[in-house]
């Protein structure tokens, strides 16, 4: 029987069994909503409260600056969208990378259609932003930075704290998207300046469609979904009360494990990015070196199409992800490998392989043993290669 191997953790995660344990009372137990006055409610409400404090201490945030939201997706837009919107005409520009996830661009691009202003700042070969490039964007009109703190697809992380502090500098808000980051790094959102935070439940072991976003206390943030008086009536809904439970049992462990956690990925990711690239020629690391998220591993093949080697690796158990965006039905490569200079023809044979809590030294070894011959297969059906000629 084939071996089945999970190296997708930056897509999603497994929900983990306590999280799943701790959810359970919530769907036929205390299942009142929050906002009703009675026993039931009041039940609700407690350990909606709770739920947010425990997020809340994993950030060194108040309790009262988190927003639970349906995910990543939603939480991005909300800051994005809600900052600009509700500080027009006073400024009405926004500052932000060519590799953000689609979340932000998506919701740079609709905001650059209704006459906002936006800067999308380059980045070098690892991935990161130059501040000089940043500090020379900013204008009297720019109201907003978004930078992610850890790109999804190659794992860089960028200078955080920098960032933040050239926004304070020029009394600008500063949001991240940091659902890659929050439970692979220390964040605490009073040290490194950050006004406006995404984070993400399913990246951490918790369940789907719920997250939060932080949003710093006298912040300018229009209500992004009207009707009721949840979440301090600026995001309308009755509360997915078993789902932001989860979440913040899944903060918790993630951020009681921290270093653990860290450590014992960083050597697996290592040991996996030195066993593939010792071993398989014309092959590079995309993103930073040392400043990447712990568990990712994003390798470019050269004379080989990524979605042959992702159909080949799932054939043999190994489930990742590729480098560029045909999978989602797209012909073009992705605007993050482009966006550090590589070639189409070499972002299109590029590999994530994203490492988890559930990975064991066994399956990187497994992984790295049969990426090996797939690539050289590949290889030998390719008019590129320069064995071949």
């Amino acid at each position: 029987m084939t071996k089945r191997i999970y190296m997708d953790y930056s897509a999603t995660t497994p929900v983990k069994k306590e999280v799943v344990d701790a959810m359970m009372p919530y769907f036929t137990e205390i299942y009142g909503n929050a906002s009703s006055p009675h026993g039931f409610g009041r039940d609700a409400k407690k350990i909606l409260i709770k739920s947010r404090e425990t997020v809340a201490k994993t950030l060194n945030a108040n309790a009262d600056e988190i927003y639970f939201t349906a995910g990543g997706t939603e939480s991005d837009n909300w800051a994005l969208k809600g900052v600009l919107k509700s500080i027009k005409p006073k400024g009405n520009h926004i500052i932000t990378s060519t590799i953000e996830h689609h979340a932000v661009l998506h919701a740079a691009e609709t905001l650059e259609k209704e006459g906002y202003k936006v800067t999308y700042l380059p980045v070098d070969s690892t991935g990161l932003i130059s501040l000089e490039d940043l500090k020379a964007a900013i204008t009297d009109e720019t109201a907003l930075i978004s930078i992610m703190f850890i790109n999804n697809e190659i794992g860089t992380i960028q200078p955080i704290k920098e960032i933040g502090e050239i926004a304070k500098a020029h009394n600008i808000y500063f949001h991240t998207d940091a659902v890659q980051a929050y439970g692979n790094v220390a964040i605490d959102v009073e040290e490194l300046n950050i006004d406006l935070l995404s984070v993400s439940s399913h990246k951490i072991y918790g369940p789907k469609g719920v997250g939060a976003l932080y949003i710093r206390k006298g912040t300018l943030v229009a209500n992004f979904v009207e009707g009721g008086a949840q979440e301090k009536k600026k995001r309308a809904g009755t509360e997915n009360i078993p789902g932001i439970v989860g979440f913040a049992k899944a903060a918790e462990i993630a951020h009681d494990n921290l270093d653990e956690h860290v450590n014992r990925l960083t050597a697996l990711r290592d040991r996996l990015i030195n066993g593939l690239l010792s071993q398989i020629d014309y092959s590079r690391l995309n993103g930073h070196p040392t400043k990447r998220h712990p568990g990712n591993v994003n390798i470019s093949f050269e004379f080989i199409e990524g979605e042959a080697l992702l159909l080949m690796l799932d054939h043999k158990g190994v489930a990742g992800s590729s480098g560029s965006a045909c999978t989602s039905g797209s012909l073009d490569p992705s605007h993050v490998l482009m966006g550090i200079g590589l070639t189409h023809e070499v972002a299109h044979g590029s590999l994530r392989l994203s490492l988890g809590d559930f990975t064991t030294e066994e399956d990187v070894d497994y992984a790295i043993e049969v990426l090996i011959p797939i690539v050289q297969r590949l290889r030998e059906m390719s008019p590129l290669y320069p064995a071949n000629n």
